[in-house]
């Protein structure tokens, strides 16, 4: 039949994700970094994501489409919230899971290595904590604090699991290089992105860091930015996330010097 669907347009989407929970049928999803419908018979066309896209890719289109059914988006959204409470299906049965949000239970062992799963950057991953025995500063064997992956802002979608009510850290790219004690020091028991607000787009950051807070329960932000004026950008973003969000969330700045000093 011919009716009125959504159609998203690859081009413009910059994975955002903000579209995801904006669809009550659950038809779009992130794939491979871009926002998809992926049923015609999940949407029905009235396009209450069309608002939540800052990039304007979405919109609603004519054309021959499966007509909208309620009953499989009932037993869509009830298959999604089982996958939801079960454990996830290990990495190496999954392709290239660049989208795939998972998150998983802590492993027995702190310094196991990963395997599989084709094209592993972008999946998305918890890490359990180390034991107290393990963290001891030992040469060459000093446990990595982050607990997931990925950490670059771009690849991280607002739903992704590990920002749920989490102590979030937004760290300049050059943070960890300059600051020898990073990861005891600044990244401990936080969920981490990363970002340079002189090469990078800020405006896609501010619109992503604003819908992390909005729908996560941000228990703090933290960021660490360089001496560097153009570092400074950072702050702006998060201060400006914290209002578009509508949301109270403590905010704390560690400016690190270029010779790695805390200022």
């Amino acid at each position: 039949m011919i009716r009125e669907i959504v159609h998203i347009d690859e081009d413009k989407c910059n994975g955002c994700g903000l579209c995801v929970p904006a669809c009550a049928e659950g038809a779009i999803q992130l794939i491979n970094g871009k926002a998809k419908l992926i049923a015609d018979n999940l949407c029905d066309g009235i396009g209450a994501c069309l608002g939540h896209c800052p990039q304007g890719a979405i919109l609603i289109e004519k054309r021959v489409a499966d007509e909208f059914d309620e009953e499989a988006v009932a037993e869509h959204l009830h298959a999604a919230e089982k996958a939801a409470s079960s454990p996830p299906a290990p990495a190496s049965a999954c392709g290239c899971p660049s989208a795939a949000v998972q998150s998983f239970a802590p492993p027995k062992h702190a310094h196991g290595h990963g395997h599989g799963g084709g094209c592993p950057s972008a999946a998305l991953r918890n890490f359990a904590p180390v034991s107290a025995a393990a963290s001891a500063d030992v040469a060459g064997e000093r446990p990595s604090e982050l607990r997931q992956w990925p950490v670059q802002m771009h690849l991280v979608p607002p739903t992704a699991p590990f920002l749920k009510g989490a102590d979030l850290l937004l760290a300049a790219d050059c943070v960890p290089f300059a600051h020898a004690d990073f990861h005891r020091d600044i990244l401990k028991g936080k969920a981490l992105l990363i970002g340079c607000p002189k090469l990078d787009d800020g405006q896609a950051y501010l619109e992503k860091l604003t819908a992390m807070l909005r729908l996560n329960d941000i228990k703090s932000l933290t960021v660490a930015h360089m001496e560097v004026p153009c570092c400074s950008g950072l702050i702006q973003i998060a201060k400006r996330a914290i209002a578009d969000s509508g949301k109270e969330v403590p905010l704390t700045m560690i400016r690190i010097g270029i010779q790695g000093d805390v200022k």
